[in-house]
């Protein structure tokens, strides 16, 4: 039995490829079926994001299996193989293992520490075993991920901190605020970041929320999502007095915050302070609100800083992350050694318990036939540690007669000699 994982991932394939590899929910079981009924394919795990598509495998290992599993994946998506082979990978043994334990503890990623690779990497178990046993060393290679994704996330600082400008935008609001369930946040524009920053806000509770946009329709969706109320760009002016938090991110050319409607703002809001996060390129917020007391402006730069910085202990945090994969991957490679010895010493002691039983089914027929009892005792002891000794006798001797040191002295460690 040989643990396998073949897969393309955004370190060697164009999104335009992966997006052709990848394996929808619809598709999925058909595609596990016919993974399934490949020669020498045990049991399997496929897991497909925007990211990576890859296949987790227990195979009796043959010398053309990887040319096998290749055609089998082209052939599925209808792909030329020259067009596949030169992105994929193939990792064997421990070498899968410590992939699959990389990935779902965010070391593969495209942002190094994300969060929800995990997720993923359980749906897709999941999925797999829906319908389909696992062997116990597939089942037990993801089980044991799963603790080492857990504890990396526990001992390590890899997820701590934010690494995307949305994250940061709101990591920056917590340490200001200290809570954000109680203030009041206003988000100007609809586009995928001001998404993002809506359901982090949603995340950590953020009750009063507004979502000013230029087109209502797509912030009304947003709106509809996070629980927020929708105004027009035009009633910023007149409604941003209520706003603890402004965070904005849109494609205007010019500013839509000014110093002046800001000053009319704090004056309404009698000075309370104000938190303000342009992420915007060009700015919608003109940096002299920055200048007025009692208005925090942050600019992407700022954020951009604050990312430099949080990257950096997140690759700190790699390493001590890396060091955790390559223990856990050791045991599980030490038990999974292990199990190859089973059906040996399950084999051995059959045989043992064989020989006693005939040797001791020997002894009592004598014993009803009226033979010795002290006799048959001493007999049955002398042929059954003679029939045990036998084979081990054997092996020692060949050994010595052929100057094998090194199996000598295996020989004797198994039998437990000085």
């Amino acid at each position: 039995m040989t643990l396998l994982a073949l897969g393309i991932n955004h370190k060697t394939a164009p999104v335009a490829l992966r997006e052709r590899v990848a394996f929808g929910p619809e598709s999925l079981e058909l595609a596990l079926n016919s993974l399934l009924s490949q020669p020498r394919v045990q049991s399997g795990v496929v897991l497909s994001t925007c990211n990576r598509t890859e296949l987790y495998l227990s195979v009796e290992q043959q010398a053309d299996l990887r040319e096998q599993l290749v055609h089998w994946l082209c052939e599925y998506h209808q792909l030329q193989e020259e067009d596949v082979r030169k992105s994929l990978y193939w990792h064997q043994d421990n070498a899968a293992v410590s992939h699959l334990m990389r990935v779902a503890s965010g070391l593969d990623s495209l942002v190094l520490g994300e969060p929800q690779i995990l997720g993923q990497v359980k749906k897709a178990f999941a999925d797999s075993q829906r319908g389909h046993s696992l062997n116990s060393e597939l089942e037990r290679m993801f089980q044991k991920t799963f603790s080492v994704a857990k504890r990396v996330r526990t001992e390590t600082d890899i997820g701590a901190n934010a690494v995307s400008v949305a994250f940061a935008a709101c990591t920056l609001a917590r340490q200001i605020f200290e809570s954000l369930s109680d203030v009041n946040v206003l988000l100007v524009g609809a586009g995928e970041t001001i998404e993002l920053v809506a359901r982090h806000l949603r995340e950590h509770r953020v009750k009063n929320l507004m979502i000013a946009n230029r087109t209502r329709e797509r912030a009304e969706l947003l709106a509809e999502e996070v629980g927020a109320e929708v105004i027009g760009l035009a009633d910023i002016d007149s409604r941003l007095a209520e706003a603890d938090i402004v965070i904005s991110s849109t494609a205007s050319p010019l500013p839509i915050i000014g110093k002046g409607m800001m000053e009319r703002a704090l004056k309404a809001r009698r000075n309370q302070p104000m938190l303000l996060v342009d992420i915007a390129v060009p700015r919608d917020v003109e940096p002299e609100v920055g200048k007025l007391p009692n208005a925090y402006l942050y600019s992407v730069d700022d954020l951009q800083a604050i990312i430099e910085q949080n990257m950096a202990q997140r690759k700190a945090a790699a390493l001590q992350a890396e060091s955790i994969v390559v223990q856990e991957c050791g045991e599980f490679m030490a038990w999974l050694r292990a199990q190859g010895a089973v059906d040996s010493i399950r084999e051995y002691r059959t045989q043992a318990n064989d020989i006693r039983a005939e040797l001791e089914s020997r002894a009592l027929l004598a014993l009803q036939q009226g033979a010795d009892p002290q006799q048959v005792l001493q007999e049955l002891a002398h042929k059954l540690t003679n029939r045990l000794i036998h084979s081990p006798t054997k092996s020692l001797q060949q050994a010595a007669r052929d100057g094998d040191t090194e199996r000598l002295q295996i020989l004797r460690d198994s039998l437990g000699l000085e």
